[in-house]
């Protein structure tokens, strides 16, 4: 292949996916030319799969994200069509905000904001292979049509397009998602390089026309009336608009017997899908067969905007033959005589094994190249666009030589999920759950500001004036609290009354207002009866208060384990070191260890296959070169 030499910058950005807009957009707003490449400039920013921004833990990743200076909450504050706060009968910690996105206007405004900032070109080409020099470093990228670009940083953020094929029944098609071309140069130049790939699978149910669904037969489902923006520079009455309703209905006994009978036509089950799926998102296929006892699975019916009639079948993504896919759908309640506008298929894709990648998101054995997104063996948009941020950030510290940004499982969902997938690896494309933060009470989406935003202003992603907007909105926030806790509420008539009618136990004398918000039956807002002169606040500065207050005792006791964590977070490992050297390990720690590289004994507690035990070794033998050290 004849080259040339087309440019020179700092860092190249190897896909449009979520991820690769997040890292695109930090280098260059941290003031280096960045280029980022995507296989289809229509594919920027695309959503292959479902409609929708946020959540149940997603919604901490896009504020978190938003908190640290990046687009992805700002951008479907600007195109959602629906929002909701799902979870709201639980506790704070799993409030999680989720959008329904307009899916054209979402692509095509992030687009824009990519197109009209400084430093970044935007081009449509195929980046077939990554050149490094003979110390293992970044120096260029080759794309198909022979264009070579030096540049010091490449991140790959190639989604699900990596030698990718889409399969349902007996029908394979070598293509991205949405028909979008493949990208199949890469991977062969990823393996010369060292780097394991996977095989991984994922998949989309079909796209309906709303003219042929039958709604009066589904339960409507409303967004919220009081709208809680993504982005903390956002303020609900800014961004208020008319919303579009969802629905839901059920599938039933027939729609059941339709897959089992067809199942040996699936190629999930005939064994011509090799890539493994995501565990937490299965197909209508999968769910009947693991949960063969549930007579019934919810099904959301989804606009794709206001612009279009195609209608998302949330909960039926299929890889079936689309004659099987067609009656299944039409068992139905609401679906009866739909008709397709795109089937359901599977993707398969390559993607790499993240224990490979530093804390940083840097690869271990090869200097400035660094992987986000589903490319790393993640599933999700929000997921994705977190991972690009940071690579995004780390390039730029790269270039800088400067420490790199690593958030700990303590700090952020954005750290547990890095720290999962880096010390952990994942079998499965790895999604982001609650579940998985050990510290969820102090890392709500409501405080997402207040963990990430000075972190975001000391990278340079924060601007001054919203800074300062922050730390009044901290000092507000004190001030309640302060306030809370010195208000006396003395057990008169009237309070007697109040608490009578909220069930809540009468006061024997008096007690400070802080008392009845930390009963569980009392909220801040059920006790504006009687605190008189409590001033006007913003929700998002009382709602902080009155969690804090609430929740005191819980939170005090998860700064305590956080303090322990921290402790042995702070014990760092040498980089270099060789587990092999380190007596009493056993033979599958020092193995892992020497894999995974662990940079602190926090983190070589994480990884699976290293026992208490084996970090009490690690800690012996940190004391001894110490001590060794200062004789």
């Amino acid at each position: 292949m004849s080259g040339y030499l087309a440019d020179t910058c700092d860092v190249v950005v190897v896909g449009g996916g979520h991820a690769g807009c997040e890292a695109a957009l930090a280098a260059a707003r941290l003031g280096h030319k960045t280029i980022l490449f995507s296989i289809q400039l229509d594919s920027i920013a695309m959503m292959p799969c479902n409609p929708s921004i946020g959540g149940s833990s997603k919604g901490h990743l896009v504020r978190e994200i938003d908190a640290l200076g990046g687009e992805m909450g700002k951008n479907i504050d600007k195109t959602f069509i629906q929002t909701k706060m799902l979870n709201t009968g639980k506790g704070p910690a799993v409030y999680s905000l989720r959008a329904q996105a307009d899916k054209n206007r979402y692509k095509e405004a992030m687009k824009q904001t990519l197109e009209a900032t400084e430093n970044l070109i935007v081009r449509q080409d195929e980046v077939v292979e990554i050149l490094t020099d003979e110390t293992k470093t970044v120096c260029g990228i080759r794309t198909q049509s022979g264009a070579q670009y030096n540049t010091k940083t490449v991140i790959i953020a190639a989604g699900t397009y990596l030698k990718a094929r889409c399969l349902y029944g007996e029908t394979i098609i070598h293509s991205g998602p949405n028909g979008m071309m493949a990208a199949n140069g890469l991977s062969q130049s990823l393996l010369d390089l060292g780097i394991r790939l996977f095989r991984f699978k994922t998949g989309t149910p079909a796209r309906i026309d709303g003219k042929t669904i039958d709604y009066s037969k589904m339960t409507i489902q409303h967004g919220d009336k009081k709208i809680v923006p993504f982005s903390f520079e956002n303020k609900a009455e800014d961004i208020m608009r008319e919303q579009v309703p969802c629905y839901l209905t059920y599938t039933n006994e027939k729609t059941h017997e339709i897959i089992r009978a067809n199942l040996h036509r699936s190629p999930l089950y005939s064994g011509v899908i090799e890539g493994t799926g995501p565990r937490y998102c299965p197909s209508i296929e999968d769910k009947v067969v693991r949960f063969a006892d549930k007579e019934r699975h919810q099904i959301f019916i989804e606009p794709e905007g206001e612009g279009t009639n195609e209608m998302y079948v949330q909960g039926m993504s299929s890889s079936l033959p689309e004659d099987v896919q067609i009656a299944l759908y039409r068992t139905v309640p609401g679906l009866e005589h739909c008709q397709f506008m795109r089937t359901a298929y599977a993707i398969e894709y390559d993607c790499i094994d993240a224990t490979q990648l530093k804390l940083s998101l840097e690869f271990k054995a090869i200097h400035g190249l660094f992987g986000a997104g589903q490319f790393n063996g993640t599933s999700g948009y929000e997921e994705a666009a977190a991972q690009g941020l940071i690579a995004g950030i780390n390039a730029v510290q790269y270039i800088e030589q400067k420490e790199p940004l690593v958030l700990d499982r303590s700090e952020g969902y954005i750290g547990v999920l890095i720290d999962d997938i880096v010390t952990k690896g994942s079998k499965e494309p790895y999604r982001m759950m609650t579940s998985r933060a050990e510290y969820r009470l102090l890392l709500r989406q409501d405080n997402a500001d207040e963990r990430l935003t000075k972190k975001g202003y000391d990278i340079g992603l924060i601007s001054e004036e919203r800074y300062q907007r922050f730390l009044q909105k901290m000092a507000d926030v004190e001030q309640e609290k302060e306030r809370i806790y010195a208000t006396g509420i003395a057990p008169k008539e009237e309070v007697q009354a109040f608490l009578e009618a909220h069930h809540s136990t009468p006061l024997k004398t008096g007690v400070k207002l802080a008392d009845l918000l930390k009963r569980p039956e009392l909220t801040y807002e059920d006790l504006a009866e009687i605190d008189p002169d409590r001033p006007a606040l913003p929700q998002e500065v009382w709602q902080q208060a009155a969690i804090q207050i609430k929740y005191e005792g819980y939170i005090r006791q998860q700064k305590q384990q956080v303090e322990q964590f921290k402790k042995l977070e702070k014990r760092l490992l040498p980089e270099d070191m060789d587990y092999s050297e380190v007596k009493g390990l056993r033979l599958e720690a020092m193995q892992k260890l020497n894999v995974i590289k662990p940079s602190s004994i926090g983190h070589a507690s994480r990884i699976a296959g290293v026992s208490p035990a084996d970090v009490a070794v690690l800690l012996i033998h940190l004391e001894q070169k110490k001590g060794n050290t200062h004789g």
